[in-house]
């Protein structure tokens, strides 16, 4: 068994520093208060056992509240009262710097936490360990300066979640909706060059790899861009080629055929989009921006989003070379085709591509396959998103959302013109739902009271993500604000009038809904008769957005947050307040946004129209997934659940595993042990536990990681059932 040090480093559980930390306490005490040696054996046996029935990693403060309990129990109050002086005047001390201990054990890398806190990051790299040490002086401040106490108290205690508190002391926002039509067609300017419109399909490709770095670098969140605003580039190159060759002949002196010369333009033109995809799929892979990790970026894949036939074919060449490529995979330093998680890739199945008959299906087929082996792309259902993403003038829209899951609400200019690309988030403050349930010891108007106070420190804090924006000059990302990423302001203009009246979203996220409603009706949410409570848990928080929104102006959205490190700090906290609660409490995880809990017998299709019906009740941002067995051999059936996709629910994915040992060769699923208390990942066939020899991609929250995940989220992944 293992503990978690202050610092972050584990160390082996010793029951012997127990004894004698309570020893000390009870040394200078009168002699009549004193305990017995037998007393301070049985409490230090009492705290080992619960640390073991907690079936994961304490962190010293939690151990030290368990002596603190136990000695109380024992009704040695005056030991306990010298043991809690003692913890008070050592935390004090502690207080006077903050940063330094836990900087020191980023640069050793010995920071247990830190290594698993995100799934894309190795955090033995000088770049991500940079990034971290800057993460930790602005948590720092953060903390200590710029946000109220209630908030920070609020937060440390999971109660609510500040996201990215790593870079609040800047002026830095969370995710974009890169508008690369705009900087591809009207030129921009990156590390002070001017970048003009290009004149070739690989040149334009090569350009977007660049925008993408600069943008990731810009901002802290996920980001998304458009096959589309590459496609016409296909023609520039076409008639580029065209020419080439008929002035190679002309040059021979030879006369070509119509047909010929089609066939050669085709053939050159088609081996120049597999390079420029090439460019997009290894720069994008290969590339480290200054937060140390490949840039968060989703690729959009949208047939009906070209202007015409030509284009909508072009964009197509485009679509099945990026999905050949992914499906393909890229090498790892053995030289073997693994996983990659980025980018991230999104099809959207529509009236043109998900019918067997359909003139592009042959695109949904390889997607599929795809799919089966790579677990992208993910799917958008243009059929339903018609249906929920509806703009003030009464039309639908199908558009990307930017990263993982972070979608816009529908927005229409001063033109009447709907618009998406070009925006953005300004950042996300999550709600901890079990932790009001829990709070109200199951009674409901309690339940409701809470609820509000708990609304209260989220819009507050949402109000501070705000106003840390305001004022904000252009010239802090030139990319973003003023060479066309998300507009075109002048140089020293405030970026303040992007911040209201819609065009930027703020996000409210939700997280443990199935905790929640099973804590207050003994029931998962997928029972009939708690289905009604969890959906008006849902409404009460669009509510609480809607009328933010009214008041300041202002995109509030409802967004089913990720919860990628966060699971597993809400659920310590929740543990630590309320202790093990059976069927809430007692994972090391809670349940992501709105999902049936992972552990819970269902099959695909019935999953995904269940949970249909809260995508709708989180307009700023969702994502379902059902868990699958390999398909690569089904891939009928993976096609009739992308069917069931178009007609169902507007966002979902396919669950899959793709893992390879280094060390045998191995490329089945690499499986998660537990070994002293800990869950590590063990190749099945040699025995290998080293992570750094090992490649596993798993699906972490809407996007794949590749790094590895704490505690709490490994053994989320490691009980999670299969659906199909």
């Amino acid at each position: 068994m293992k503990i978690i040090k202050r610092n972050g480093a584990e160390e082996l559980f010793h029951i012997e520093k127990i004894e004698t930390a309570i020893a000390k306490a009870n040394q200078v005490v009168e002699e009549a208060a004193r305990m017995t040696p037998l007393q301070i054996k049985r409490i230090s046996e009492s705290v080992e056992i619960r640390c073991k029935e907690m079936n994961r990693s304490l962190s010293v403060e939690e151990i030290q509240d368990l002596v603190e309990a136990q000695i109380m129990a024992h009704g040695a109050f005056e030991v306990a009262k010298k043991y809690i002086t003692y913890r008070y005047t050592r935390e004090l001390v502690r207080r006077s710097n903050t940063t330094d201990d836990r900087i020191l054990t980023l640069i050793e890398s010995n920071n247990e936490e830190v290594k698993q806190e995100n799934a894309n990051k190795n955090p033995t790299v000088n770049a991500v360990q940079r990034d971290y040490m800057a993460g930790e002086v602005s948590k720092d401040i953060t903390r200590r300066i710029l946000l109220p106490r209630d908030i920070v108290e609020a937060h440390e205690a999971g109660i609510i979640h500040f996201h990215d508190a790593d870079y609040y002391a800047q002026h830095m926002h969370n995710c974009d909706l890169v508008n690369l039509e705009d900087m591809l067609q009207n030129g921009t300017v990156i590390s002070g060059t001017l970048i003009e419109k290009p004149h070739s399909f690989s040149t334009a490709c090569n350009i977007a790899t660049q925008i993408i770095a600069q943008v990731a670098s810009n901002q802290y969140g996920g980001q998304s861009i458009s096959l589309t605003h590459l496609a016409p580039f296909v023609e520039v190159s076409r008639r580029k080629i065209r020419k080439s060759v008929m002035e190679e002949f002309a040059d021979l002196g030879i006369e070509i055929s119509e047909d010929k010369l089609h066939k050669i333009v085709e053939d050159r033109l088609l081996e120049e989009i597999r390079r420029g995809v090439q460019t997009i799929q290894y720069q994008v892979v290969t590339l480290m921006t200054t937060n140390g990790q490949a840039p968060f970026i989703t690729v959009f894949m949208y047939l009906n989003e070209a202007r015409d036939e030509q284009e909508k074919a072009d964009l197509a060449i485009i679509i099945e070379e990026t999905l050949r490529q992914r499906y393909q995979g890229v090498k790892n330093e053995k030289g073997v085709w693994i996983t990659p998680a980025f980018p991230k890739l999104i099809y959207v199945l529509e009236e043109d591509n998900i019918h067997e008959d359909s003139k592009y299906f042959y695109l949904t087929r390889l997607a599929a396959e795809c799919t089966a082996r790579r677990m992208v792309p993910d799917y958008i259902s243009e059929k339903k998103m018609l249906e929920l993403k509806v703009d003030k003038n009464g039309e639908g829209h199908c558009y990307t959302c930017m990263g993982c899951r972070s979608f816009l609400t529908p927005y229409v200019d001063e033109n009447g013109k709907a618009k998406y690309y070009g925006r953005f988030n300004q950042g996300v403050v999550t709600i901890n739902l079990v932790d009001i349930a829990l709070s109200s010891g199951k009674d409901m108007e309690k339940f409701w009271r809470i609820f509000d106070e708990r609304l209260d420190l989220c819009y507050r804090a949402l109000m501070c993500r705000h106003n840390r924006l305001k004022g904000t000059l252009s010239d802090a990302a030139p990319i973003l604000w003023q060479y066309g990423a998300l507009a075109r302001l002048e140089k020293g203009e405030a970026i303040d009038k992007l911040l209201y009246g819609g065009y930027s979203t703020i996000s409210l996220g939700y997280a443990g809904l199935y905790e929640c409603v099973k804590y207050m009706t003994g029931k998962s949410h997928t029972d009939p008769a708690a289905t009604p409570f969890a959906l008006e848990v849902m409404r009460y928080l669009n509510a609480a957005c809607a009328g933010w929104k009214k008041k300041h102006n202002m995109d509030f959205s409802l967004y089913g947050t990720p919860l990628e490190s966060t699971t597993y700090k809400f659920a310590k906290a929740l543990q630590q307040r309320f202790g093990i609660v059976p069927g809430v409490t007692d994972k090391s995880y809670i349940t992501n946004s709105y999902h049936i809990h992972v552990t819970e017998e269902i099959n695909a299709f019935e999953k995904l129209a269940f949970e249909s019906q809260f995508q709708a009740l989180s307009p700023g941002g969702a994502i379902s997934y059902v868990e699958v067995p390999d398909m690569q051999n089904n891939i009928d059936a993976v096609l009739e659940l992308m069917k069931f996709i178009y007609n169902n629910i507007m966002y979902a994915e396919l669950n899959t595993k793709s893992d390879y040992c280094q060390e045998c060769g191995y490329d089945g699923e690499i499986a998660v042990t537990e070994r002293d208390g800990k869950l590590m990942w063990v190749c099945p066939n040699c025995g290998n536990a080293d992570q750094s020899k090992m490649n596993v991609a798993r699906r972490t929250c809407g996007y794949i990681g590749t790094q590895y995940w704490n505690q709490g989220r490994t053994q989320e992944i490691r009980e999670r059932v299969l659906h199909l």
